[in-house]
């Protein structure tokens, strides 16, 4: 940044900058603003220019400070360089320069420009390192006095620096010559901007933007969700930071073009300053209710300024709330008085007038200026917007309005509460319309207003698990608890219950959602309990009455119920630091869980070891069980449930968007990486060499992975990951270590998310003899055994990597990222269709993955709003999973071809994520079901949300909701009347449900006819009717049409209007590819 500060400021053609690097003046940019400076003197010169015929400007040496000088302003506005320790002198027919060798040498391609342009003879005068330039300034004088009684304009209000202004200063004013001001008038010559200097002005307005959205509103966030102790001036560096490294901030801008403005200002804890020159200090950032912080920041790019200042409110109370919203509406009146012909006063008085009708007690609160002119100079003299400035506004100007009230009193008992102001700040161009071209950081009420006070919540949050414990009766979440049939049955009422509740909880949260008061974080939006105050059932009453002496878990509750000596004792599921499972020889499983104990290695004492201090506290159980499948639900469900509240309050829709790849800090004396040897990557490298195994080292923030050659590497930092896996070979031919990354990364040529390193501890293919090989062969027992040894070596060896990878990201600086490796449950696995091939899809305690085949798949469970199964029916051999995700604006996931036997494993597992999930006998259009939600969500909310997939629904509620759920069909579909009559673009599930309207004589008469009479009398029917039979070829041709321009229908699956490559009832009529939304009526 000090580069940036020397005066070696970017040229406004882009051209880079630096030592060693050659500079480049924009000849045609110098000729068009040389011509104008000429103009606008000979045009102004009585008025502006006090009749000066001689223009004489020094720029200082560099410096690092950050500072604004009309001298260096016209030098970058001329030159597109700040040229320091020069002297520009202009006069009627010649322009001279006084200045170095180097800078000489730059300035002489301008001869011919200048010429051309206004017609003057540029003369340069060179001066040695060592000289203080004298004998040059002689000759600019002796030029200067050949005119007739000349008049010498000068920048009286800037001081000179250094040995070569100071003799040019003394000899101006010792020479005879008569001296004038001309500061207002390089003030109204800077004030209208051209296009190119718009175009600067708006890359660093939405530079200064996007740091305010992608970068200090996030952080702020999280601070205060997180309760984290930040000080103002840390707040200050991170976000100036974020500036030179537009990166950072999601902004595609060279970082040598860009700079800061000022240093931003962070303020709150009252202690506030409205003016630009306000520092931010090194007290805490104060966020307790009702608090109000203020922020600002200003950027440069290629020297020309934007700034932005926004205020954000705490729980605001009734009086911070209503000075905002007048402080709002007066900013945008002054903004919309920034018009060509209006003068700057009618701006304030705009602003003034707002305060004055609507809270005329905050009109001595009120600042006296409402902003300035804004663009090389980060406050222009001259264009100060108040109530005593007549300048008349034109086209091309821009302003920093900045509006503010100070000094406000609020009647709260704390004092850090008591004094607060508030502060808007926008850069506007004007032009028939003004443009605010910070606009990208909203100041609107319901995005700079948080609340955190959720103590009605809370109240709400303890009445409704009482009343549904009261519906549902004691809770069941182990399969292996409930042995005989009457509890087999009741674990199934259970889970229909517990559907209808995440049924309407789920209603609900889409609805928020939809309307704007809620956020697609989802379920675990819900506020966090305090460390402090971990606090599992407030008292005896609320414990579930036991059913066996076995580990249970209350997922309401967020406790787990260990048996000890006898009784269930409750443990708040956040003193859990882990928990693993192993089994014997003897086929015995034991299941360890340490807790989080204060004082020990990365637990320090923290407020309940302070509060409780002498206290014991339990380290370690153990226990012991003969079911391995119990242990290993256990052992999910506490898992599931630490995540879920650790990562309740830090999940943010779209985190990846908040993670910028950063570089590597190598392992250096802190510790050795930890390394894993002999790795292959997908996806590979490319190149058409012999790919080459390579190793995997973790270092202090990232992974990194290199083979032998040198251009084969790739960092992966910690910050980037979002999901890591680790899965042991088992059926497979691969161990491998999976990681699924926030942002891509590129791993060769290939952008990818997913990265992924592996041994083939088998070979995939194996060369099979002639002769078949007795199993009691010496030579195959051996090469089993040592197929064996070799799979047992490399999987120990990654679970060492594994868990040292776990202890590393275990320490407190990665807490915030929330990082642990993940295995898959393949008890819990199916077979499925995801892409293009058939592969085995398992889930772990927060995704749902398949990481053997390509591409891989990995879904987050906090990311998916419904999960509907589809072609669920009898006869039916597989069916289909569709998942909604919460961002209605991402294609749903569809896993086809699962076999029928997965679906009762597939319920309860989805049950126990606390996944809504609906059956349907179609496979429906998402595509247009999600366009018809975002569409028109009001309508989608008042009919019921998702129940329209509800097959459970009763007779009544289908024909009630019938036409409500016609807003919703995803194909155009005949009304009742026409379907009816046309009998031929009926669907299968639709004739199924017509006949069920018939008699129970009929249905009773039909269901003893076998499959071959059933076909026959379909057969007559459609000769009846003049319909013959279609050839194989016919309907497929129909069911790709069928399908329309989607993929086509995989081998085995169901198209869209519900037909199935084999069915239970052959039949003849032509396939139609309409659905509806209409229930199916229960038989």
């Amino acid at each position: 940044m000090a580069e940036r500060r020397s005066g070696n400021v970017q040229a406004s053609n882009g051209k880079a900058t630096g030592a060693g690097t050659a500079y480049t003046i924009d000849l045609n940019s110098f000729s068009k603003r040389l011509n104008k400076l000429y103009s606008h003197w000979n045009e102004h010169k009585s008025d502006l220019w006090g009749s000066v015929d001689v223009i004489a400007i020094a720029t200082p040496p560099a410096s690092e400070d950050l500072r604004y000088l009309k001298s260096s302003a016209l030098s970058t506005w001329l030159l597109g360089y700040e040229f320091p320790e020069t002297i520009m002198v202009f006069m009627k027919k010649q322009l001279h320069f006084l200045c170095s060798q180097k800078k000489a040498s730059l300035l002489g391609v301008l001869k011919t420009s200048a010429k051309e342009a206004v017609g003057v003879d540029v003369v340069i005068h060179v001066k040695a390192k060592t000289d203080d330039g004298s004998t040059q300034m002689d000759a600019i004088f002796h030029a200067i006095q050949a005119q007739s009684i000349p008049t010498i304009g000068y920048l009286a209000k800037e001081a000179p620096e250094g040995k070569l202004l100071d003799t040019w200063s003394e000899k101006l004013k010792n020479s005879s010559i008569e001296l004038s001001d001309i500061t207002n008038w390089l003030s109204d010559l800077f004030s209208i901007k051209d296009s190119i200097e718009l175009t600067n002005v708006k890359k660093a307005a939405f530079l200064t933007a996007s740091v305010m959205k992608n970068v200090v509103v996030p952080n702020l966030e999280n601070v205060i969700d997180e309760e984290k102790k930040v000080t103002h001036s840390s707040l200050m560096d991170d976000t100036e930071k974020a500036i030179v490294d537009p990166t950072k901030a999601k902004v595609r801008l060279r970082a040598e073009n860009v700079d800061i403005c000022y240093p931003p200002i962070f303020q709150s804890g009252g202690k506030f300053d409205l003016r630009p020159s306000a520092a931010s200090n090194d007290d805490y950032l104060h966020y307790d209710p009702p608090s109000v912080i203020i922020c600002a920041i200003g950027s440069r790019y290629n020297s020309y300024c934007s700034n932005l200042a926004r205020t954000f409110l705490i729980d605001a109370n009734a009086l911070q709330s209503n000075a905002y919203g007048v402080l709002l509406k007066a900013h945008e009146a002054a903004i919309s008085a920034l018009r060509p012909g209006n003068k700057i006063s009618d701006v304030y008085q705009a602003a003034l007038s707002v305060v004055e009708k609507d809270a005329p007690e905050l009109v001595t609160k009120l600042t006296k200026s409402a902003g300035t002119g804004i663009g090389l100079e980060f406050r222009e003299s001259g264009l100060s917007i108040n109530a005593k400035n007549d300048r008349v506004l034109k086209q091309g100007m821009v302003f920093n309005v900045s509006l503010g009230f100070q000094n406000l009193q609020s009647p709260v008992n704390n004092p850090k509460n008591q004094d607060f102001s508030l502060l808007l700040a926008d850069t506007i161009i004007i032009s028939e319309k003004p443009e605010v071209v910070t606009s990208l950081s909203s100041k609107a009420v319901k995005d700079i207003a948080y609340s955190f006070n959720e103590e009605g919540d809370d109240n709400e949050g303890e009445e409704r698990p009482k009343a549904k414990a009261e519906s549902l009766g004691p809770e069941t979440l182990s399969k292996t608890t409930l042995r005989s049939d009457n509890q087999e049955i009741s674990k199934e009422e259970l889970r229909r219950q517990h559907q209808a509740e995440l049924a309407r909880q789920k209603n609900e949260e889409t609805a928020r959602r939809l309307a704007g008061g809620g956020s697609a974080a989802g379920d675990n939006r819900a506020a966090s309990k305090n460390s402090s105050d971990l606090i599992a059932y407030k008292n005896v009453n609320d414990v579930p009455p036991p059913r066996d002496c076995m580990i249970q878990i209350d997922q309401k509750n967020e406790a787990i119920l260990l048996p000890i000596y006898g009784s269930l004792v409750p443990f708040h599921v956040a003193t859990v630091r882990t928990v693993s499972s192993q089994q014997d020889t003897n086929r015995t499983c034991y299941i360890r869980i340490i807790f989080n104990v204060p004082g020990t290695a990365f637990n320090p004492h923290d407020a309940n070891s302070l509060k409780f201090q002498g206290s014991i506290y339990l380290k370690e159980v153990s226990f012991r069980s003969k079911d391995p499948r119990h242990i290993s639900e256990v052992v999910q469900g506490i898992k599931t449930l630490r995540r879920q509240v650790v990562a309740r309050e830090s999940e943010r829709a779209e985190r990846a968007t908040l993670v910028t790849q950063e570089k590597l800090q190598l392992a250096g004396n802190k510790f050795k990486p930890i390394k894993l040897f002999d790795l292959w990557i997908r996806p590979p490298f490319g190149g058409r060499g012999r790919k080459l195994p390579g190793t995997l080292e973790a270092h202090v923030n990232g992974f990194r992975f290199s083979t032998s050659r040198p251009d084969e590497r790739v960092d992966i930092m910690y910050g980037n990951i979002k999901h890591a896996f680790f899965q042991p070979v088992e059926n497979e031919m691969i161990t491998l270590i999976h990681f699924h990354l926030h942002n891509h990364i590129m791993v060769g040529t290939k952008k990818t998310k997913d990265v992924q390193f592996y041994v083939e501890v088998m070979d995939v293919v194996q060369t099979l003899g002639s002769g078949k090989r007795s199993a009691y062969d010496p030579d195959e027992i051996e090469e089993e055994q040592r197929e064996r040894d070799r799979k047992n070596k490399v999987n120990m060896d990654f679970q060492s990597f594994v868990n040292r990878v776990n202890d590393l990201w275990g320490q407190p600086q990665f807490s915030g990222l929330d990082l642990e490796f993940d295995q898959p449950l393949r008890e819990l696995g199916f077979h499925g269709v995801p892409y293009k091939s058939s592969a085995f899809i398992v889930p772990t305690s927060s995704c749902l993955v398949e990481l053997i085949e390509t591409p891989f798949l990995v879904i987050t469970l906090a990311e998916i709003e419904i999960v509907n199964l589809e072609r669920v029916g009898l006869g039916q051999k597989n069916f289909d999973m569709t998942i909604v995700f919460k961002d209605f604006k991402r294609d749903v996931l569809r896993i086809d071809s699962i076999p029928s036997t997965s679906i009762d494993g597939i319920r309860e597992w989805l049950d126990t994520t606390d996944i809504k999930y609906y059956e349907s006998r179609l496979n429906l259009n998402w595509r247009q079901i999600l366009k018809t939600i975002t569409d028109d969500p009001q309508s989608f909310i008042d009919d019921g949300g998702w129940e329209f997939l509800n097959m459970e629904a009763s007779d009544s509620d289908s024909e009630r909701s019938e036409e409500s759920d016609q807003g919703y069909e995803p194909s155009d579909v005949q009304s009742e009347s026409e379907s009816s009559s046309d009998s031929d673009s009926e669907s299968l599930v639709e004739s199924e449900d017509d006949e069920e309207d018939d008699s129970e004589e009929e249905f009773e008469e039909e269901e003893g006819k076998t499959w071959e009479e059933l076909e026959r009398e379909a057969s007559n029917a459609d000769r009846e009717k003049g319909v013959e039979s279609d050839s194989e070829e016919e309907r497929k041709r129909r069911k790709t049409k069928a399908f329309g321009k989607g993929r086509a229908p995989p081998p085995g699956s169901r198209a869209s209007g519900g037909s199935a490559a084999k069915r239970p009832l052959p039949r003849s009529r032509p396939f139609s590819g309409s659905s509806s939304f209409k229930r199916p009526k229960n038989k």
